[in-house]
Order: C-alpha cells, then sequence, then structure tokens
C-alpha cells in the first residue's frame, strides 16, 4: 500500500494513470466522486485538500458548507471499471476553519474514527476487529416503476424455480425456492462471476475468506471476508459493495445487497463478526466462560442487546429492512444470544475457539446501512455495556441454546423482540442515542438528520397503494 504521496506518484508513472478518482461517502452510505487529471495530485491537494459543496450529501447543515477532502494514500487502488487508465482513493472530509481546517464530525468516517478513539480513551480495548458477510441476489434483469398509474418490480433469473417452464435457452437446471445452499454447478450458474468479484476484491486489498451460493435459489450468493480492523473494513465494505455491483454490471446482469428483493425467499443480511484486542492480547477469552467468553465479552454483548432496538435504525435503516426480519428465513426477531444458534440476534460461533478468534456475531445488520456509522455504533453499544457492566444473562437475554422460531406464542411473547418496522426503530432511535452521543462520537444533529430522512422514506412508502391491496380489496 502506498504511504507518501511520492508512492503515489510512482504508482501513477508505472500504471500510465490519467485520471485520479476520489470517492466520498454520503449520509446515506452511497460512493459520490469527483476526478482530476493525474498529474494535478500534488503536494498542495495533501496539504489544502479538495473543495465541494457538502450539502449535497445529505448531512444536517454546518456554519459552512464549502469542505474539502484530503486523499487518504493507503486506499488507492487502480480501478479497472474506468476505461480510461484511473487511480481511485477515498478521501477525509474537513471542514473549512480558521487556522486550520478541522474533521467534519457528521462524515461517516470520522464518526468511525472518532469511535476508535472512544474506545482507547476508555481503556477497554485498542482495536475492534470485525468480519462483515456481504449477502446479494444476482438477477438477469430488473424492472420496476412507481407512478399514478401502475406500480410494482419485475425481477428475472435464469437458474430460478420460476424459469422451468421456459421454452427459450432452457437447459433444465433451476433451483428451487430454499435450495441454494452450497449448490453445485451447473446449477451454479454464477460460481465464474463470484470468483471473477474475489479475484477484482484481492486487487482492491480485501482479504476474501470465501464465497459460494446461498440458501435463496433465484441468485443469492454470499462473499465472506477475514476479520480485520474496524476502520478498514468500513473502507473494503464500500469497496466490496462497488465491485460486487460493477462486476455484475460488466456480466450483463444485476447485482442488489437489499434485505429482501423478492418474497417468500431467504433475505439478505450483513452478519457482522466480532472481537476486540488490547496490546495485542483477546480481550473476549476466557476458557472458563459460557462459550469460552470473558467477562467483558458478556458485558459488551449485554450492551448490544440493551441497545439493540435503537441499533436497528442504524444497523437496519431502510423499510425493506423489516421484511428480512421476520419469523422462518434464518433472520433473527428475538433480542438473545446464544452458541451456534442461527435464531438468536447475537450467535457465538461454535467454531471459533482459539483466543485470537473467539467471538460473537450480530445477525440483524444488513447492506443497506452506512458501514461507517453501522459498525461504530455496534462499538458504542457494545462498549456501553462494558462500562455499565451489563450481563445479558441477569437481564433475561439468554442463552437461548434452543430453537427461538418453534417457541408457542405464550413462550414467544416473554423474549423481547426487534422492531418489526421501521418506525418502531426510529422510535427507539428517539428515546434511546445518549450511548452515541457519548464522547463525542455521533453529533446530535447528525441523529436528528438520520432520523429525518428515514422517517421521510418511510412516510413515502406508507402512502402508495401496494399491488397486494389490489389483490385483497378491489372487489369489495
Amino acid at each position: 500500500m502506498a504511504k507518501t504521496l511520492k508512492d503515489i506518484q510512482e504508482l501513477i508513472k508505472e500504471n500510465n494513470i490519467e485520471i485520479v478518482d476520489f470517492k466520498l461517502t454520503d449520509i446515506d452510505g452511497r460512493w459520490r466522486h469527483l476526478s482530476i487529471p493525474a498529474e494535478r495530485l500534488t503536494e498542495s491537494t495533501m496539504t489544502n485538500g479538495i473543495g465541494f459543496d457538502g450539502s449535497n450529501y445529505g448531512y444536517a447543515p454546518v456554519e459552512n458548507s464549502d469542505m474539502v477532502f484530503i486523499p487518504v494514500l493507503d486506499s488507492a487502488v487502480i480501478d479497472s471499471y474506468c476505461e480510461i487508465p484511473t487511480l481511485s482513493m477515498i478521501g477525509d472530509v474537513r471542514v473549512i476553519d480558521l487556522p486550520e481546517n478541522r474533521p467534519f464530525d457528521q462524515y461517516p468516517r470520522n464518526v468511525a474514527i472518532r469511535a476508535l478513539e472512544y474506545m482507547k480513551e476508555q481503556g477497554i480495548a485498542d482495536k475492534m476487529i470485525i468480519g462483515p458477510e456481504y449477502e446479494f441476489y444476482i438477477f438477469d434483469n430488473v424492472t420496476y416503476s412507481v407512478k399514478q398509474e401502475s406500480s410494482g418490480f419485475t425481477v428475472d433469473a435464469a437458474q430460478a424455480g420460476w424459469a422451468s417452464g421456459d421454452y427459450d435457452n432452457n437447459n433444465g437446471y433451476q433451483v428451487g425456492n430454499g435450495k441454494g445452499y452450497h449448490i453445485s454447478m451447473p446449477m451454479d450458474i454464477r460460481n465464474d462471476l463470484r470468483s471473477r468479484m474475489c479475484l477484482s476484491m484481492k486487487d482492491w486489498n480485501i482479504d476474501v475468506k470465501y464465497h459460494h451460493h446461498e440458501v435463496g435459489g433465484c441468485g443469492q450468493m454470499e462473499i465472506e471476508v477475514e476479520l480485520g480492523d474496524m476502520l478498514k473494513l468500513a473502507d473494503d465494505t464500500m469497496s466490496a459493495k462497488y465491485v460486487i455491483k460493477n462486476e455484475a454490471y460488466q456480466n450483463d446482469c444485476t447485482a442488489t445487497l437489499m434485505p429482501k428483493p423478492i418474497a417468500g425467499v431467504a433475505g439478505s443480511g450483513m452478519h457482522v463478526h466480532m472481537l476486540l484486542t488490547k496490546d495485542g492480547k483477546p480481550v473476549f477469552y476466557d476458557p472458563e466462560g459460557y462459550a469460552c467468553l470473558s467477562k467483558t465479552a458478556h458485558y459488551f454483548m449485554g450492551g448490544l442487546l440493551t441497545h439493540a432496538r435503537s441499533l436497528c435504525a442504524i444497523t437496519n435503516p431502510s423499510t425493506n429492512s423489516y421484511k428480512r426480519l421476520v419469523p422462518g428465513f434464518e433472520a433473527p426477531v428475538t433480542i438473545g444470544y446464544a452458541m451456534a444458534n442461527r435464531s438468536a440476534v447475537i450467535r457465538i460461533p461454535a467454531y471459533a475457539k482459539t483466543p485470537e478468534t473467539k467471538r460473537f456475531e450480530l445477525r440483524n445488520p444488513d447492506a443497506t446501512c452506512n458501514p461507517y456509522y453501522a459498525y461504530a455504533a455496534i462499538l458504542m453499544a457494545g462498549l456501553d455495556g462494558v462500562i455499565n457492566k451489563i450481563d445479558p444473562s441477569t437481564r433475561g437475554w439468554g442463552p437461548f441454546d434452543f430453537n427461538l422460531y418453534t417457541l408457542s406464542d405464550e413462550e414467544k411473547a416473554k423474549i423481547e423482540g426487534l422492531p418489526t418496522t421501521l418506525d418502531e426503530a426510529l422510535n427507539e432511535l428517539e428515546k434511546d442515542h445518549d450511548y452515541l452521543t457519548k464522547g463525542g462520537v455521533f453529533p446530535q444533529r447528525l441523529i436528528d438528520q438520520l432520523i429525518s430522512r428515514r422517517r421521510k422514506d418511510s412516510s413515502y412508502i406508507s402512502k402508495l397503494p401496494h399491488p397486494a391491496e389490489y389483490e385483497l380489496y378491489y372487489d369489495l
């Protein structure tokens, strides 16, 4: 990885780079970009930055919306999706000020950096190590329409069970609902495409663990990456989504990471594995603890479970998120923890046995989140549990070493559940966000803005007639 401007300039010369492209993250977690001729990347760029109007990125207004970004040198990669030889870098955003520009406290990457600083200040750990899992669907095509006179969507996939009756270009190797997990070729028609995605991720300095076909027979995939530093993995999550979508586009198909693109099949989550280290030693390991987890690990889980409902507004910030968080599709719906139990919102993998790998995963997040905000919020919730010594077992959150989906209605009523709608999650965030603002990690105006933007989404969706309403009520 490049460490100095000289390194970057040599990389530009060696690879005949003509354009340098800077990618910035807006409030919703989408990349936006700005490009300059390669020869304009100078010491002045690193000192003074490149100006842009931050008000168009969705953040709450500040005294001065004129901002600059400073390139993050070690993020430099050659962007193979550009026809013109292009070097890509992400940027850190600053507000123009005197005597020096200051970090913009609402910018997603700066929030994540501040969360890590807060963790160190508390003396709990000096590193948060995470590992997200990327689940997504690949379709041959997608259409959608939201009009006064028509509303709906259509997706198609040659491998889907519904395509078995097609007469054109049909090989008979369709995959039924729920039958896709680790399916082999020739049914797994996207194997090579996933491999290309993984090789491209390697070029983007993402360490891929493995890839495979997931449960959804009509084209659900998963790519899992190796554990790494939280900030780098937040950067990598943005890059991974970019690679997944662009590789699909270049292969005449389309990829989506939305949680529930199709009814009646498995939704796509972004489970987040996590552990803490201090002075190079694992903080979460204790051979005498439940599942070999330390008291600190249990307290961290206690914080996550305490704030699980408000966390959802950040880790699951779309109306579509709550169409995934329903019983029957291996998505969590109840608040609790357990060993190797996929129905619990916190699962402790049984295969992670060594001190260095001992961890747990939070299973509710999905990829519609802004990864910087989501990972920072997860860290802040866990730290709150450690600081306040919140023991999840004494709060009645487990361990639930049984299938939570098969409980009777009476038993289910005794266990607290995750929000069932985005509005419910936003209500929780309005009531419960002090853990996020500690240490100045999440500015209050950022939380207010996040809530306001998602309220607009929910209001918009709630006012649209649904096609299923025609099925239910048209003849009444």
